[in-house]
C-alpha cells in the first residue's frame, strides 16, 4: 500500500509492559520469569524495551528486582534497554547496570505532578538538572516522558502553550529526546495531529515518541493521526496491560501487537515479527494470572481465512 508522502514509511516501537504494565500488577512475577519473557520480547524485533524502573521498592514492590533483571537479561545488538529512574539514586542504580537509556518522567500538570510525583512541574526540571548531572559522563541516552501532555484528571485541559513551554525547557536542559504521553486516555485524534505538527516543526532534531492510554478507546486513533503528522516512534504495551491509577476503567496503554498489526496492514514497517510477538502476547495471561485487553491475539490477523461452514458448503 502507497502511503503519503508526508507519512514515515517506518516508525519504531518501544515496549513498555515490562515496566508500566508490570507495575500496577496484583500479582509479584517472578525475576525468572520476567528475565524470560524479556528475552522473549526482544526477539521480535522491537527496537527499544522498557525493561524495569530503578525506583523504591516501597513504592513499586512489584519492580523491586530492577538490579537482577538488568544484570540477567539477554543484550541483542539493536535492541535497546530502557529503565524509568525517579531520582538521582535511581540513575546512580541504572548506570550500574549498563542501561541503554534512561527515561525521565514529570508532570505538564500541576495537580497531577503533585499527587503522582509529588513535585511542581518547576521541582522536575531541577530534579533533572542534576539527574543530567550525575548521567553526563556515561553516554546514556536520556529521555523525558511528559505526562498529562493532553489532559490532565484534575484540572482537565493543559494549554498546548504549556506543554510547548515545558518542552522547551527540556530541549534547553539537555534532554535528547521526549515522550509526550496521553496518561489518562483524553486525547484525541484531531488535538493529537496539531500538537504533533506543532513539536516536528519547532524541534526537528529531538526525537519525539508518542505514549497513548486506551481508556477511552482511541489509542490506535490517536496513534494514527500522530503518524499521519510525522510520528515515526511510539510506546505501546504487550496485551494492551498497564494503566493509570488516576482513571477508573483504564484499560491500559495502547497495546503492542494490535499496533504493529495496525501499521504491518497498512504497509508500514514497524520492524517487528508479528507472529513472534504474538506467541509471546498469549503467554500473558499465564505470567500475569488474567486476561488482557487485546484484540489480535484472540481474533488473529486480519490475514486469517476461515473454512465455510459444511453447511453452507
Amino acid at each position: 500500500m502507497n502511503q503519503p508522502l508526508s507519512c514515515p514509511s517506518k516508525v519504531e516501537i518501544n515496549e513498555v509492559a515490562p515496566r508500566d504494565g508490570l507495575q500496577i500488577e496484583a500479582r509479584f512475577v517472578p525475576t525468572e520469569e520476567k528475565i524470560r519473557w524479556i528475552d522473549a520480547l526482544s526477539a521480535t524485533g522491537l527496537r527499544r524495551i522498557e525493561a524495569t524502573s530503578f525506583t523504591s521498592p516501597k513504592a513499586i514492590p512489584n519492580l523491586r528486582d530492577a538490579a537482577d533483571v538488568m544484570t540477567a537479561i539477554q543484550r541483542r545488538e539493536n535492541v535497546d534497554m530502557t529503565v524509568l529512574v525517579p531520582n538521582v539514586k535511581g540513575t546512580e542504580r541504572a548506570l550500574a547496570c549498563q542501561v541503554d537509556e534512561i527515561n525521565l518522567v514529570m508532570s505538564a500538570s500541576e495537580s497531577h505532578g503533585r499527587v503522582n510525583l509529588r513535585m511542581t512541574p518547576e521541582q522536575s526540571l531541577e530534579q533533572f538538572a542534576n539527574i543530567l548531572n550525575v548521567s553526563e559522563s556515561s553516554g546514556v541516552f536520556i529521555n523525558a516522558s511528559l505526562s498529562t501532555a493532553f489532559g490532565c484528571p484534575f484540572e482537565g485541559e493543559v494549554p498546548e502553550s504549556r506543554v510547548l513551554e515545558l518542552i522547551e525547557k527540556l530541549v534547553a536542559l539537555g534532554i535528547q529526546g521526549i515522550t509526550l504521553c496521553d496518561t489518562t486516555g483524553m486525547a484525541n485524534p484531531a488535538q493529537v495531529k496539531h500538537l504533533c505538527e506543532a513539536v516536528l516543526s519547532r524541534w526537528p532534531e529531538t526525537p519525539f515518541t508518542l505514549h497513548f492510554h486506551n481508556t477511552r478507546g482511541m489509542g490506535l486513533a490517536n496513534a494514527l493521526a500522530a503518524w499521519q503528522a510525522g510520528i515515526k516512534r511510539f510506546d505501546a504495551s504487550l496485551g494492551g496491560m498497564g494503566g493509570c491509577p488516576f482513571a477508573p476503567g483504564a484499560t491500559g496503554n495502547v497495546c503492542t501487537e494490535d499496533l504493529v498489526h495496525m501499521f504491518e496492514a497498512m504497509g508500514v514497517d514497524t520492524g517487528v515479527d508479528l507472529d513472534a510477538l504474538l506467541a509471546v502476547a498469549s503467554t500473558l495471561p499465564d505470567l500475569i494470572g488474567h486476561d488482557v485487553p487485546g484484540q489480535v491475539v484472540k481474533a488473529g490477523k486480519s490475514t486469517r481465512r476461515y473454512a465455510i461452514p459444511a453447511t453452507h458448503v
